[in-house]
């Protein structure tokens, strides 16, 4: 049943915007773990983040994301680390990732709405099997000087 919602989604999402933009956040802890997160609607592990709204500017959809998906607050503006091309999910999607260092955030209240059906701190080098290819590569890149070929 998740797989038949996820394809409805997607296709209504592709009706409805030619384009679509997304902002998804690497949050650091202290112990230099990074937060992941598991959707209920689709299988594997993401960075917490999501579509950026009509009449929202991207750091406004990373911060409401931060807070609804993951209980995070920035204490300041978050460093943006790349734009990428997502274009093996949506035609024409993109995806603009940031980092919020160890100590530049704080827990605040989520309201998920049944949407993460878990949240876990893991090493960046070397994420779970189940983290999505474009999560691993971020991760790649940021903790182990990946490549960057601009592709989500």
């Amino acid at each position: 049943m998740p797989r038949i919602r996820t394809r409805i989604f997607q296709a209504w999402f592709r009706f409805s915007r030619p384009m679509t933009l997304g902002a998804r956040g690497i949050v650091e802890n202290e112990s230099g773990e990074v937060l992941l997160v598991r959707h209920t609607y689709t299988r594997g592990l993401y960075l917490p983040g999501g579509g950026v709204e009509r009449g929202e500017t991207v750091m406004q959809a990373l911060l409401r994301e931060l807070a609804e998906e993951a209980g995070v607050q920035p204490d300041s503006d978050p460093e943006m680390v790349g734009i990428y091309s997502n274009h093996r999910v949506f035609r024409n999607d993109h995806v603009v990732l940031f980092r919020i260092p160890a100590g530049g955030w704080r827990a605040c209240e989520t309201d998920c709405a049944g949407e993460i059906s878990e949240a876990l701190w893991i090493d960046p080098l070397s994420p779970p099997g189940d983290a999505t290819p474009g999560t691993k590569r971020r991760l790649a890149e940021v903790f182990a000087g990946g490549p960057n070929d601009g592709h989500w």
